[in-house]
């Protein structure tokens, strides 16, 4: 009996009869001869379907399948040098599970709107299906950084009483008779965890009512949050660019399959090691004007902002010290100029902006305290975080790095909509 096997594993089969269980990704004949491109989710392989050599009932049902059709093929593996897959498949038996007609995504152009309103389907095709195990085996390298350091996974809420990166970007819903809001970052939750376990990180969704519409921009996304106990913001910087440069460099290797179906120039990525240039705000702010933008003290960098300074450096660049007001009510005030922050954000280069935000946060409780007042923000939701100043406050410090802005720097997409699975943006809720 002919062995049940995955794509991927056929080269282990060569000169053996094996069942195939997939779909029609694409179909071409010549005369007697027919060409079918298999995908079973692992891969693609070529099946060679001759007439003459298969029951009639097979021959037709070959003519007549469409695109994305579901089969279970029977056939031989043969080697072949000239195949991606290093092999084809010779088919000597077909069944048909469903005959698909009219597949709506088709080899031709499609505009951006047409195939996001089909997103369900798109996740098929050769580039997104690549894109998207990119971000499967990113999301397992950045879990396993952290794991192998020693850092316990404290999974943060999504329904929260309170704000963590300002009032103006919530989801708000009712809990029960209760103002509730969708999370923005799982980060003070993970301050309880640092002071819990030393070393914690969260891995899930966080979302952002932004009303924007930049390639840049994503209501809901999954942010990658670790914190430490007894940490600085030089700690954060350390450890970021090491977290970074590591898991570039493994990707390279983990992903080398579908970084070279999506033509991915490897180059940049490449020089990505440590160490890092790390910029004051006060410097980046003199660069900007130095090179002609009409940039103001105390204002916050632009996407071209981001990247005018990342060119310049030509690899991934620290900014640190920020002015006090652009950024969130917990970070941790500067000894030597209080009008900055102990705050840091990573610039990633070919354009692709702030990869990472972190720093350092407020221990004392007093000036916590002061500083959720002077925000609006109201005492009693916070009760329970002020009590991490209250009963063994420390230093510490941690960054958020959103998944998707990682995944579209890696694969060289041009926009965040493609670099997880169903979207949502501004005007988009479906699929």
């Amino acid at each position: 009996m002919p062995t049940c096997v995955y794509i991927e594993s056929l080269v282990d089969h060569v000169d053996s009869d094996v069942v195939i269980k997939g779909w029609l990704y694409n179909k071409r004949s010549s005369g007697k001869i027919a060409f079918l491109e298999l995908r079973d989710g692992t891969g693609l392989v070529q099946g060679v379907v001759v007439r003459g050599k298969v029951d009639d009932e097979v021959w037709n049902a070959v003519e007549e399948i469409g695109q994305e059709s579901s089969v279970i093929v029977t056939g031989r593996v043969k080697a072949d040098a000239r195949a991606p897959s290093g092999v084809e498949l010779g088919v000597s038996a077909m069944e048909v599970v469903q005959a698909v007609d009219g597949y709506p995504i088709t080899p031709k152009e499609h505009g951006t709107e047409f195939l996001m309103d089909r997103r369900h389907l798109w996740l098929r095709s050769s580039q997104q299906h690549a894109v998207l195990r990119v971000r499967s085996k990113l999301e397992k390298l950045c879990r396993d950084y952290f794991y192998e350091r020693g850092y316990t996974l404290v999974d943060s809420p999504i329904l929260t009483p309170l704000s963590v990166e300002g009032t103006t970007t919530l989801f708000s819903t009712d809990y029960f008779g209760r103002p509730a809001y969708l999370t923005q970052s799982g980060q003070l939750y993970q301050e309880a965890g640092a002071m819990a376990f030393g070393k914690a990180f969260c891995f899930g969704p966080t979302f952002r009512a932004e009303k924007s519409k930049t390639r840049r921009h994503l209501t809901e996304f999954w942010m990658l949050e670790p914190e430490i106990a007894y940490a600085t913001i030089d700690d954060v910087m350390d450890i970021a660019e090491d977290f970074v440069a590591t898991v570039i460099q493994r990707a390279l290797v983990e992903c080398d399959a579908e970084l070279t179906s999506l033509d991915r120039d490897r180059a940049p990525l490449e020089q990505i090691t440590a160490p890092f240039p790390r910029v004051h705000y006060d410097e980046a702010v003199k660069l900007l004007q130095e090179a002609g933008e009409d940039f103001a003290w105390g204002s916050d960098f632009g996407a071209g902002h981001e990247t005018l300074i990342s060119e310049h450096f030509g690899k991934p660049v620290f900014i640190n010290r920020f002015p006090t007001k652009i950024k969130p009510f917990y970070m941790e005030p500067d000894a030597e100029r209080p009008d900055l922050v102990l705050g840091c954000d990573l610039i990633a280069p070919e354009g692709y902006g702030e990869l990472i935000g972190g720093g350092q946060r407020i221990h004392d409780p007093a000036l916590l305290e002061s500083r959720l007042a002077e925000h609006g923000l109201p005492a009693e939701p916070y009760q329970w975080y002020m009590d991490l100043r209250r009963y063994g406050t420390v230093p510490h410090a941690g960054f958020g790095m959103g998944l998707e802005r990682l995944v579209a720097w890696v694969t060289g997409r041009p926009h965040l909509r493609e670099t997880i699975p169903f979207p949502r943006m501004l005007g988009r809720l479906e699929p």
